[in-house]
């Protein structure tokens, strides 16, 4: 092993089933090793706490970690580089299996599109071991090596880079012995100097395979690729492909391979697909598979939804949705997403059969058994004749059906009912278990709001970036988290350690806490009434005037209790909304004085009313010099010290030198870079979606919608989408104003919107009705549309209706 190591991982204490490095994946403790890898304004160190009283013991952490020794009967080692260790741990544990074939997959686009296909395709055939979801980076790559066991035929492992010499540690760790690229695209451009050294860096994963598969038709990639030592297997209509299209008509596809002609047909007509596909023909002709055979499994292949997703079910139900594989690896990680939520709901899995080419039928229901008792399932539905067949194995109750269409037959016929349950719905793709969700979700209507949940976390980490180690956190979670929902998004941000979390009134507070937030909370508008619900679950109100103050010492004069009531203090200091005047100090100060022994004040701020604005930066200045003036006095005044906080998302970014002890991040969050100056460091949260109902063809001078407002200058094709103002889409986005994508073209709204539909002029777009609209999201910024109507992003973010559904999805 290297010398980065100071105890041996083969030796029997350190063998663990799990190597850990997201506390929220936790499932067996006692079989866990937890990498404490830090990152930008996050340390895994933060988390041996929490990991070691829910049983972790084996922890791998830097040499700076002093706490070691107040952890009893836990073991660790001190290592100069947690990721390297980890790489390590995983290269080693690679090379205890030099036999198994493995193919590694990398290029621009379509790694795990590509991985997943292949897995559908072999599955039946091998027990295959793969990459979870896109788990393709330096920490994915060694947690999806780890799960090779001594039973596995192949391996299918995807590897992604995003600067210079990364692929070698990835090569080192998948060792593959079969190459794939599947193109070279323009993603990552910008970190490398040129495309060609981009091209250069991602084939160093193949510099020690016997085989190399791409499309010939690209001939940058195939210069690079003959340099090495790989033999080279590929397809295309380049006279010198290994598999040369000969013809394609429609889907149907003919290719000449050793002097022989095939045809197959491919079961998509886009461009990027039918690429996908070829790369998967290319490998299972390369694995000797005939092509009649080819054919029929190019049957399984369907367009994959490559993401977690979490949904509102029926009889207040959750549901999470995963249904385009089923292995172990990913059973594990979908049961451990649902871990992640603490709603108090019983845990329900519904599952098909593992198709995995697992000879031991008995062995895997065995561990499909561990995993269900290790994630606390309490009521389990197994699809397929295995699970039928090896139920004795599963040692819950549980309720087996030998098709998704029986189970959808009983819960049409209300034989199986759901209530109050969270639900995770995995299952392999040909059970189609979309079909199961429909029934059990909830039907509010055709237009969502999807919330990326990585995305939230990838602000999050740049405005962290952004300030000093020492400044603390307050997330805004109020007005249903900005439109996104409070309590799911207070449950992402609480993993992701904040400081704080802001709510508009006390009930919005007393929500998270029902749900499982344990984070410092701040209520912004409190009332009286809600003091003692506020000092119940540890509710920090903002105390803003010298009436609320009179009523809060009347409250705690009457209070028997004797834990201090927490409250943070707001100051006016030019915004003139809420706060505490210069001219009222004294008698604020006074009083504090009598209530001293009763209340605990942990912060004091205020609001900047121009921070955005250049124009406003003198103003600005002087608000912040005359808070830190009278936040000094309220602390000479109390004695101790308090959390100051001025700066919100706009000014963290302009005024980085005055963020104090805390910063309020809000809209920023989401995505939406108020100044303009990082726009292109965040990423979009929100989107907006919604479906084309009907298309009609009006002719020229018919009118469209209320008001006969819009009029048809031609023939136009118009298609009513399922959006209104009702939902949030503001009427002023009204005849030709507004503007939505279909089919990845603008589509000009036409005629007034109506409280439940719009229309749109679709006359150059070759749309069907189920297509799917984009409302705003990453093709439309929220601040374009915004812009079109004279307004700000806050409006439009918040004004989306609670009766869209949310749905909450972690990428693949």
């Amino acid at each position: 092993m290297s010398t980065n190591l100071s105890i041996d991982f083969s030796s029997s204490f350190w063998k663990a089933k799990y190597l850990l490095i997201d506390s929220r994946m936790l499932t067996a403790p006692s079989q866990t090793i937890f990498f404490a890898l830090s990152g930008i304004k996050r340390d895994g160190q933060d988390f041996i706490d929490a990991l070691y009283s829910k049983g972790v013991r084996k922890f791998v952490v830097t040499a700076d970690f002093d706490k070691g020794y107040i952890y009893k009967d836990a073991a660790f080692i001190y290592v100069d580089n947690v990721l390297v260790t980890l790489q390590e741990v995983t290269t080693y544990h690679r090379e205890l299996f030099p036999q198994l074939p493995t193919i590694g997959i990398t290029g621009s686009n379509a790694k795990t599109i590509v991985k997943e296909w292949l897995y559908t395709l072999l599955e039946a055939d091998k027990n295959v071991v793969k990459s979870p979801k896109s788990y393709n980076s330096q920490i994915g790559v060694p947690l999806s090596v780890w799960q090779i066991n001594e039973k596995h035929e192949l391996g299918i492992f995807e590897a992604g880079i995003s600067q210079v010499d990364e692929m070698q540690k990835l090569q080192k760790i998948i060792q593959p012995t079969i190459g794939l690229f599947t193109n070279l695209g323009s993603a990552h451009d910008k970190l490398f100097d040129s495309r060609a050294q981009k091209l250069e860096e991602k084939g160093k994963l193949f510099d020690q395979c016997q085989h190399i598969i791409y499309c010939r038709d690209h001939e940058e990639i195939h210069q690079e690729l003959q340099k090495k030592k790989g033999i080279a297997f590929h397809w295309g209509v380049h006279k010198d492909a290994t598999l040369r299209i000969e013809a394609i008509d429609n889907q149907t596809v003919s290719i000449s391979f050793n002097q022989d002609i095939h045809q197959i047909d491919i079961p998509f007509k886009d461009e990027a697909s039918f690429e996908n596909a070829m790369h998967c023909v290319a490998v299972l002709a390369f694995l000797e598979y005939p092509f009649d055979e080819i054919n029929q499994k190019l049957k399984f292949l369907k367009s994959l939804p490559m993401r977690l997703e979490r949904k509102e079910g029926i009889n207040g139900t959750v549901l999470i949705n995963d249904f385009y594989n089923n292995d172990l690896g990913g059973l594990q990680i979908a049961l451990s997403f649902m871990g992640q939520h603490q709603e108090n709901l019983p845990k329900t899995l519904i599952l098909s059969d593992l198709l995995q080419g697992h000879n031991d039928k008995s062995a895997l229901h065995k561990k499909i058994n561990e995993l269900i008792h290790e994630n606390e399932i309490e009521r389990f539905i197994g699809v397929g004749k295995h699970l039928m067949q090896y139920q004795n194995e599963i040692t819950i109750d549980g309720e087996y059906f030998a098709s998704t269409s029986e189970l959808r037959k009983h819960i049409r016929d209300h034989k199986i009912s759901f209530q109050k349950e969270m639900i995770l719905l995995k299952g392999a793709r040909q059970y189609e278990f979309e079909k199961i969700a429909s029934l059990l979700q909830r039907k509010i209507h055709s237009t969502r709001l999807e919330i990326n949940l990585d995305a939230v976390v990838h602000n999050l980490m740049f405005y962290k970036s952004q300030l000093k180690s020492s400044t603390k956190v307050m997330v805004m979670v109020k007005a249903l988290g900005y439109g996104s929902g409070k309590h799911e998004l207070a449950n992402t941000l609480q993993y992701h350690l904040v400081d704080y979390l802001g709510v508009a009134f006390a009930d919005e507070g007393v929500e998270l806490r029902e749900n499982g937030i344990r984070t410092p909370i701040m209520v912004l508008t409190p009332s009286p009434d809600s003091f003692e619900t506020m000092k119940m679950h540890q509710l920090e109100p903002e105390i803003y005037n010298l009436e609320l103050l009179e009523a809060l010492k009347d409250f705690l004069m009457e209070d028997e209790g004797d834990q201090l009531f927490k409250i943070q203090i707001n100051i006016d200091t030019g915004m003139h909304r809420l706060g505490f005047r210069k001219e009222e100090f004294s008698t604020l100060l006074a009083t504090l004085s009598r209530i001293k022994d009763k209340v605990k004040v942990t912060g004091v701020f205020t609001h900047l009313a121009g921070a955005d604005e250049e124009q406003h930066n003198s103003y600005t200045l002087d608000q912040i010099a005359q808070f830190k003036n009278l936040s000094h006095q309220l602390e000479e005044h109390l004695g101790y010290t308090v959390i100051k906080h001025c700066l919100n998302s706009a000014g963290i970014v302009r005024f980085p030198e005055h963020q104090l002890d805390m910063v309020r991040l809000g809209i920023g969050l989401h995505g939406i870079e108020v100044n303009h100056i990082k726009q292109d460091d965040l990423q979009t949260v929100a989107t907006l979606k919604s479906v084309i109902a009907q298309i009609k063809t009006i002719q020229k001078g018919e009118t469209i919608g209320y008001g006969r407002k819009g009029v048809a200058t031609k023939e136009m094709k118009i298609a009513t989408i399922g959006i209104g103002y009702a939902d949030g889409f503001n009427r002023r986005f009204s005849n030709g104003v507004g503007q939505v994508i279909i089919k990845g073209k603008k589509a000009n709204v036409i005629g007034n919107i109506c409280m439940d539909m719009t229309m749109v002029d679709i006359t150059e777009i070759n749309a069907s009705v189920g297509d799917e609209v984009i409302i705003f999201g990453p093709e439309l910024s929220i601040n374009q549309l915004a812009q079109s109507i004279d307004t700000i992003p806050y409006e439009i973010l918040t004004s989306v209706s609670s009766r869209v559904k949310r749905v909450y999805y972690l990428e693949g």
